[in-house]
């Protein structure tokens, strides 16, 4: 990957996003860092992730449905009804790579896959996800204290903790649930019961 200027980027981000966002931001890009530091991963990659994860997340619904007809990006029936909670990690990584100069696919695809998590995540995607749920300024989440304390453990454990919890949050405020994030767990929670 080129040399990226990381202190440019969070200049960027603090013009685009707003002050709520850019501090989530700022907070998700450290907690990725130093579970990077603890789990043996590219510090940097993670610190970079972290910052562009929700780069898309202040542009308009039309906006991101805009971007995703002109580049011809698919676009799911639940990402279509919620692109504010869904369709701005697919468009922050779109943006990431044209706006922001990423070319490194695993940076690429953690910010794509922040929300919804997917089967076989690397282990930088992992901490994206994690870190994004974990992050200081979080607060409403159930069992954050137990999950913050795994994530410095176990990611894959972490991850299914996380996706249990948030699957059950959405069927019991029957939001819509994304097919991937159904997937995923699936996918964690069958190889879980192998490794036991």
């Amino acid at each position: 990957m080129k040399a990226i200027d990381l202190k440019k980027i969070r200049k960027e981000m603090e013009e685009e996003l707003n002050a709520k966002r850019f501090e989530h931001t700022l907070s998700v890009a450290y907690t990725a860092a130093s579970l990077a530091m603890v789990h043996d991963e590219n510090i940097d990659n993670a610190l970079l992730a972290g910052m562009l994860h929700d780069c898309a997340k202040c542009l308009s619904d039309k906006k991101m449905i805009s971007i995703c007809h002109k580049h011809n990006l698919t676009i799911s029936e639940v990402e279509k009804q919620n692109p504010a909670s869904l369709l701005h990690a697919k468009v922050g990584s779109f943006l990431a790579q044209e706006e922001y100069g990423i070319d490194d696919q695993d940076i690429l695809n953690a910010i794509c896959y922040h929300t919804t998590g997917r089967p076989n995540m690397s282990k930088l995607e992992k901490i994206l996800y994690i870190a994004d749920y974990i992050e200081p300024y979080r607060n409403h989440a159930a069992n954050l204290n137990e999950v913050r304390r795994m994530a410095y453990q176990d990611l894959d454990k972490t991850l299914i903790k996380i996706l249990e919890d948030t699957l059950s949050y959405l069927s019991s405020s029957e939001k819509p649930i994304d097919s991937m994030t159904k997937e995923t767990y699936e996918f964690y929670r069958k190889r879980e019961d192998v490794i036991t």
